[in-house]
């Protein structure tokens, strides 16, 4: 199986080819560090490089809500400089926010620090540098008031000085879907087609089952644009609730040295239980490969198919696999891997891997789960429907409060956590257990905490297992099983949002600020089953 091509919670792709190298940017929300960038040489094997925001002062995410934050990035290379324009939504009042762009000469990094670019009701942004005159062009989405019915949009371009950093000239509004009665008509890019037009590829529909991609043309960046009469040019709505992939769209093109044409965009891995009409997904939405042609001037995917492939191959290059990414983290190293993420942005000292060299350590803070701050929580995706997480904790609280362990997190509102608490712990309980130690399944759901199980454990250290199969999630303490868990919590048809399960070690002390033992990670492993 090669697709998706990035697994897990890795939306909104956006693409751009420097001589033979491919780099790929994703969509962070309310994650930190932001924007990953992926890269690749043959379009199926990527490789974490670096993120575009890795540093506190670039960018402040505190007080961002959840499915906030950064959306629908576009990186673009132009003459040895690398663009990526994103949007920032859902800043607190008196902090920048809408759109912005950065720099770096090397995608690895570093980046510069944003320049805000105004238009506060725009989103998904992106650049058109044309090879043919010489201009670059600026286009986005934003909401349209003249819109007959909810969700309406309209896409607009203006020009774009690469050298100052800035919009210039007039505006121009020259879209607003290909389809009657089209909403969420957004994720514009523009590109020059073989026959010389101008092509506005968008997506369409919402981001979940009726997501599709649209096009239409034009010979100049300010239209007039003419429908392609073959839209939506890639959807699998019309293949039903029951198809294993739904909510294809929001793709992006890219040209191969070969000169052959490829998409990537984002899909969704669906699953569902017998007791349930609705499908589910707890991975987020993934990006995916496709391959493009032209035909009378206008892009088919997939071509003879006209849907997504599992099994898909790539451009006529040499396969360039990377090193596979260990399993395990020793936390043998000065800082964390980049596959790590905080939520938002981490305040100093939430972290150390000095404190005891070899070891992770994490600070409890008064943030949990509900709070829109940023928690003692470090966190990749989930990337496959049947894993197990494990870690080996060294947390021994000697008061009421603190607790530590293993989150799987969708939002404030929905999560699931194996905890290990005092065994006189308050907060959430379901019946007091003797003992100096306790370990807690507890749900969260719609913003009310259910303890599913609890147990007294040993002293010493603990082994902290998730084993995801499918739906279910069993949690572990050593090699006691205490519960295993319908996930559908962790659903977006049932979380709402758009991002997808992150699961890595957790601690806070939410009854009060004030000092909290710290939790002692020596390891923490994801292994795909």
């Amino acid at each position: 199986m090669t697709n998706p091509v990035l697994p897990g919670f890795r939306p909104d792709p956006s693409i751009c080819r420097a001589g033979d190298d491919f780099y790929l940017v994703t969509s962070t929300f309310e994650y930190f560090p932001g924007l990953p960038v992926q890269h690749s040489r043959d379009l199926l094997n990527w490789h974490l490089i670096g993120h575009v925001l890795d540093r506190p002062e670039q960018l402040n995410l505190d007080g961002v809500r959840s499915s906030g934050g950064l959306y629908a990035p576009t990186i673009r290379w132009h003459r040895g400089v690398f663009y990526v324009v994103c949007t920032l939504i859902g800043a607190p009042p008196g902090r920048p926010g809408g759109n912005f762009v950065v720099t770096a000469t090397d995608p690895a990094g570093p980046w510069s620090d944003p320049v805000w670019l105004g238009e506060p009701e725009s989103f998904d942004p992106s650049l058109f540098f044309d090879d043919v005159d010489g201009g670059a062009w600026f286009c986005a989405t934003r909401p349209d008031p003249a819109a007959p019915i909810a969700g309406g949009t309209e896409i607009w371009v203006r020009r774009f000085d690469p050298q100052a950093l800035r919009l210039v000239g007039p505006e121009q509004v020259i879209w607003h879907g290909a389809l009657v009665d089209a909403v969420w008509a957004e994720a514009p890019h523009l590109y020059r087609s073989p026959d010389g037009d101008l092509l506005l590829l968008i997506a369409e529909g919402g981001t979940a089952h009726d997501h599709a991609v649209t096009c239409a043309r034009a010979k100049l960046a300010t239209g007039p644009y003419r429908n392609n009469p073959r839209n939506p040019v890639l959807t699998h709505r019309h293949l039903g609730a029951r198809s294993p992939v739904v909510g294809a769209g929001h793709a992006d093109l890219v040209t191969a040295a070969d000169g052959t044409w490829w998409a990537v965009l984002l899909a969704i891995r669906a699953r569902r239980e017998a007791d349930d009409d609705t499908y589910h997904y707890t991975l987020g939405r993934e990006t995916f490969l496709a391959e493009v042609s032209w035909e009378d001037g206008w892009p088919v995917f997939n071509p003879g198919i006209g849907a997504l492939r599992t099994d898909q191959a790539g451009p006529d290059v040499p396969a360039a696999p990377w090193p596979p990414v260990p399993e395990r983290d020793d936390f043998d190293r000065d800082r964390l891997g980049p596959g790590w993420s905080y939520l938002r942005t981490p305040s100093a000292g939430l972290v150390s891997l000095s404190e005891r060299p070899g070891w992770l350590a994490l600070h409890p803070q008064p943030e949990g789960t509900e709070d829109a701050g940023c928690p003692a929580f470090v966190a990749r995706p989930q990337e496959t429907w049947d894993f197990r997480a494990t870690g080996l904790l060294d947390f021994d609280p000697a008061d009421a409060g603190p607790v530590a362990g293993i989150m799987l997190r969708q939002s404030e509102r929905f999560s699931l956590r194996l905890l290990i608490c005092s065994g006189t712990s308050a907060g959430v309980t379901s019946g007091s257990l003797p003992g100096s130690r306790r370990a807690r399944v507890v749900r969260r759901f719609a913003g009310v905490d259910e303890v599913v199980a609890e147990r007294p454990v040993p002293d010493g250290l603990l082994r902290l297992t998730v084993a995801g199969a499918g739906l279910d999630y069993t949690f572990s303490v050593n090699d006691l099983v205490l519960a295993t868990v319908d996930g559908r919590v962790l659903s977006t048809t049932v979380a709402g949002g758009f991002t997808g399960t992150m699961i890595g070690p957790y601690a806070a002390r939410p009854d009060r600020p004030g000092a909290a033992p710290s939790a002692f990670w020596d390891w923490f492993e994801y292994r795909w089953l």
